[in-house]
């Protein structure tokens, strides 16, 4: 792997599974990390460089790590941060309105409030990176099922077209990492973390420079909207 620096990524959500996945993926490569954890206490070890503490759903704590982050630029900001329900599989009409409002607020506001309060921090050529996934996409959707985070999934793609639209100088990047054997994709998942998270950071490499949007999956193919 190259030794020399390759930039500096900001991780959001990289207390463990892909998060701390993709600081061990970046880092490897050469890459300066800082990395944000929601709870210190239960967050992996990490590479990282740097460790920050914020919950993206906090606008104060996004404004508080602004802050604390003043006079660093970054290259990559990566929003990895997402949840689901406590029942996936619960179609929309049973799911308790709450969670399923949890979920939105987490997987498709929160991502875009903070790529916007961290704009003017990206280098000339940096991107913005949001984790989505192939949930999200409308036209693949012909069985159904995992409803309230397919819906934010779904809206993430959307929220993340407009901001797009309202900062044309940058590169957008949607990225489906697979279905990986995490506490969300459960034990029966085909991929483990490390090669997601290699791939995702070979992808990154690659589509270094990006002008406009792109959503792909971790092997950098286009999804369908």
């Amino acid at each position: 792997m190259p030794s020399d620096d390759q930039g500096h990524a900001l991780l959001v959500g990289a207390s463990r599974g892909l998060g701390a996945g993709l600081v061990d993926a970046l880092t490897g490569r050469g890459w300066r990390v800082t990395a944000t954890v929601r709870d210190p206490a239960r967050a992996a070890p990490t590479r990282a460089q740097a460790v920050e503490q914020v919950d993206i759903d906090v606008p104060e704590q996004v404004a508080a790590l602004h802050a604390r982050l003043a006079g660093q630029t970054f290259d990559l900001v990566f929003v990895v941060a997402g949840v689901s329900t406590g029942n996936p599989a619960t179609p929309i009409h049973l799911e308790r309105p709450e969670e399923a409002l949890r979920v939105y607020r987490t997987n498709a506001l929160s991502p875009i409030a903070f790529a916007e309060a961290f704009v003017d921090r990206l280098t000339p050529t940096g991107m913005i990176a949001f984790m989505s996934s192939t949930l999200g996409s409308v036209t693949r959707n012909t069985n159904g099922g995992y409803d309230a985070y397919r819906a934010s999934k779904a809206a993430l793609n959307m929220l993340a077209r407009s901001f797009a639209a309202r900062h044309p100088a940058l590169g957008v990047l949607i990225v489906h990492p697979g279905w990986v054997r995490t506490d969300m994709g459960g034990p029966n998942a085909p991929l483990d973390v490390a090669t997601s998270t290699e791939a995702m950071a070979t992808l990154l490499a690659a589509r270094r420079g990006l002008r406009g949007t792109a959503y792909v999956d971790w092997e950098d193919n286009e999804i369908p909207w």
